[in-house]
């Protein structure tokens, strides 16, 4: 028992809760992506040498920010919180070297891929995330 609180006064807002579980699954996502093609990180692979390293290394940053996040750590939320910002600059990177509208550059081919990435980024740096980080991760 922690000492003058409750268990359930320690629990994660829902906020980091969901953070937690969408990086878990784009981490997986972008892992079936980086080989089977279709995506940014599947152009860098093919594109670069060190393509398929900076590929396994996002995907590290996404399940390593999330399991050290779920056990309380301030370093997961670091990384989860720049883990969360890859897909908007390696998008535009992509699409800018393919000469690519504005609209390819800024959000991607997949307005719905789009919109969960906005929606991550979002839980994670929502003032009830930031805050509970702050107080209770260590």
């Amino acid at each position: 028992m922690l000492q003058g609180r409750k268990w359930f006064d320690r629990m994660q807002p829902q906020t980091l809760q969901i953070a937690t579980w969408l990086l878990y699954i784009n981490g997986f996502f972008l892992l079936v992506e980086l080989f089977d093609g279709g995506g940014v990180l599947h152009y860098f692979r093919e594109r670069y040498g060190f393509g398929i390293f900076l590929g396994l290394a996002i995907v590290a940053s996404y399940v390593v920010g999330a399991y050290l996040m779920a056990n309380e750590r301030k370093l997961g939320w670091k990384i989860s919180v720049t883990a969360a910002a890859t897909p908007f600059v390696l998008t535009y990177v992509a699409y800018s070297q393919l000469s690519a509208p504005l609209r390819y550059r800024l959000f991607g081919a997949s307005l719905i891929s789009f919109a969960f990435d906005v929606a991550l980024f979002a839980l994670l740096l929502h003032p009830q995330s930031k805050e509970h980080q702050r107080i209770w991760y260590h």
